[in-house]
């Protein structure tokens, strides 16, 4: 049994990568691994601000040197790939080399328009690397870095969510619901995602908050886009009751490091509405059967007649390549290959 530290700018959200983090903390757990987690904000065994993607001063490289002394290995969750706080991304590049360290790295800073100046993931001979996705490994190819690509992995046999009782408490009962479920930037695409909806008559969920800055644009679009518009969420409405409760779900991103909705929608049996940002074409390799976004006709008929064995396809496929039953013995793999660390 190994001591590992999971660290990251934010730990326990509803962004990517603190679902992934929790995903792989669960399963190192699962292999008999002693997890500690340490983050700048959210949820964690060790919240040191200054690793938080808001904070501005220096980090206390003592205090973060002390909480990581003693862990076998750490896991870095994007902290080194998009580098939004320099300081965290030093200082732990700094501390961790020559020693046993996994970089997870769910976006890269050069792989979008707004962050290419930021600097790239360094190596080290005590490093490893992992990716979420092919066109990510080949980046870090082009600058001698391998890296594993380990995809995100999901729960194919999620719980149903209550349908009825959850449209009805959001005053949707008679409604088409189109569900966005991810935070509003600028890379989501709302205006997509609301010219689709617009199309099909129906009302747009929009689930996330809006961040970086998106506020008072995402206020102006919403407010000409002629769309009745659902924002938000309550604690008694889960994820899977927002899937449940949706006819269609869309994913209208012109960029993702991976796309977690896109999976979700299969793994919750829906009607999927589709931009082909550069990773979904991975995705789409796999076979699945998606709509494009200028789809209406095709969507409208797909929601009024569902096809179940197009959605029992998509499942099977989930289930064969992105089946979170199979993420335990994939990290350990990993874990053996490069730390030889394996399960107790």
């Amino acid at each position: 049994m190994a001591s590992i530290a999971v660290v990251s700018f934010r730990l326990g959200g509803l962004d990517g990568v603190s679902i992934e983090a929790a995903k792989w903390t669960a399963a190192l757990r699962s292999l008999g691994h002693h997890v500690t987690t340490v983050a700048g904000s959210g949820e964690a065994d060790h919240l040191l601000a200054d690793l938080a993607l808001d904070a501005t001063g220096p980090v206390d490289r003592e205090r973060l040197g002390e909480v990581l002394a003693d862990v076998d290995l750490v896991i870095v969750e994007n902290v080194a790939s998009l580098p939004l706080n320099l300081a965290a991304r030093d200082a732990l590049n700094e501390l961790r080399r020559g020693r046993p360290t996994l970089f997870h790295h769910h976006d890269l800073a050069e792989q979008q328009a707004r962050w290419r100046h930021l600097p790239a993931p360094l190596d080290d001979p005590a490093w490893a690397h992992v990716v979420i996705n092919q066109r990510s490994a080949n980046d870090l190819a082009e600058r001698g870095i391998t890296a594993d690509v380990m995809r995100n992995r999901f729960d194919c046999s999620p719980p149903p969510g209550a349908r009825e009782s959850t449209r009805a408490g959001l005053g949707v009962s008679d409604d088409v619901v189109v569900l966005m479920p991810s935070r509003a930037l600028a890379r989501k695409n709302v205006a997509g995602a609301v010219t689709l909806t617009r199309e099909l008559g129906a009302t747009l969920w929009l689930l996330g908050p809006p961040e970086d800055g998106f506020d008072a644009e995402l206020d102006t679009l919403l407010a000409v886009g002629d769309v009745k518009v659902l924002r938000g969420s309550s604690p008694t409405i889960s994820i899977h009751d927002a899937y449940a409760a949706s006819d269609c779900v869309v994913v209208a991103s012109n960029w993702e490091g991976f796309g977690n909705p896109v999976l979700e929608s299969v793994t919750h049996r829906r009607v999927l509405a589709l931009n082909h940002y550069p990773v979904a074409r991975e995705l789409l390799d796999f076979g699945f059967h998606f709509y494009e976004l200028g789809e209406v006709a095709r969507l409208r008929s797909a929601i009024e007649r569902p096809d179940e064995r197009e959605r029992e396809r998509n499942l099977d496929i989930a289930r064969r390549y992105f089946n979170l039953d199979d993420l335990p013995a994939e990290l350990d793999g990993v874990l053996t290959r490069h730390f030889a660390l394996a399960k107790h």
